[in-house]
């Protein structure tokens, strides 16, 4: 509430989302983002003080997390588990989102390849380290301005090796290439082989995947 507001003013808004405002700020003369997941009076008080520090703990422990596979990941910088804020670095990018609808006016085979296979290949060792992203979309990956690829928006991710979550994980982003992204379907592809060469349970996770697509298919007739 107003206590915030005192710490948040003066900060540019960045974006509203449905569960978080993001505002740009400096933090020690650094470039950072204020993520705060603010209260939603629909909810009850307490229900909703519950949600919003469950995600913001899954998102601090997804990074942190990241960080110990060796994936690039925003630094956090500062935590406020009472107002539910997560200080971190503001990655200069773009995300991939941004990144595809460029490459469908000048294609560039070679970095669209480049882009695929870095997908496919950080989903699978965030999955080989025991963690589901639960939202992946082409918009919760940035591409660093220097190349490397940051997966971003962790507040729906947990902890779990089920070969069916990590299944419905790809096709999550599936659907999200599909429906952002026509012709996509070939890229798609190269994301699911860098995730084969990398995933420890791979061909499990493949062939989950290729069950869940058949009850999506399904769901789709049925409507």
């Amino acid at each position: 509430g107003a206590s915030t507001g005192s710490w948040l003013e003066g900060n540019e808004l960045v974006r509203q989302g449905a569960e978080a405002r993001i505002f740009r700020t400096q933090y020690l003369g650094r470039p950072a983002l204020i993520k705060e997941r603010f209260a939603k009076s629909y909810r009850h008080p307490e229900l909703d003080r519950r949600i919003r520090h469950k995600r913001t703990l899954a998102e601090v422990r997804a990074i942190t997390k990241c960080r110990k596979q060796g994936l690039d990941a925003p630094v956090i910088f500062h935590v406020d588990f009472r107002k539910c804020i997560i200080v971190m670095e503001e990655i200069k990018g773009q995300t991939v989102r941004d990144t595809l609808f460029k490459l469908e006016s000048h294609p560039d085979n070679n970095q669209a390849e480049k882009l695929m296979k870095d997908i496919g290949t950080s989903i699978a060792k965030f999955h080989n380290s025991g963690m589901i992203h639960g939202d992946l979309t082409t918009s919760n990956f940035i591409v660093r301005d220097s190349g490397e690829l940051v997966m971003i928006d962790f507040g729906l991710s947990f902890i779990s090796k089920d070969i069916e979550d990590l299944g419905v994980d790809l096709y999550v982003l599936e659907r999200a290439f599909i429906s952002t992204h026509p012709r996509s379907e070939e890229l798609f592809k190269k994301v699911l082989n860098a995730y084969h060469a990398t995933s420890r349970v791979a061909s499990k996770v493949l062939n989950k995947l290729n069950d869940v697509r058949a009850r999506g298919r399904k769901r789709d007739m049925v409507g």
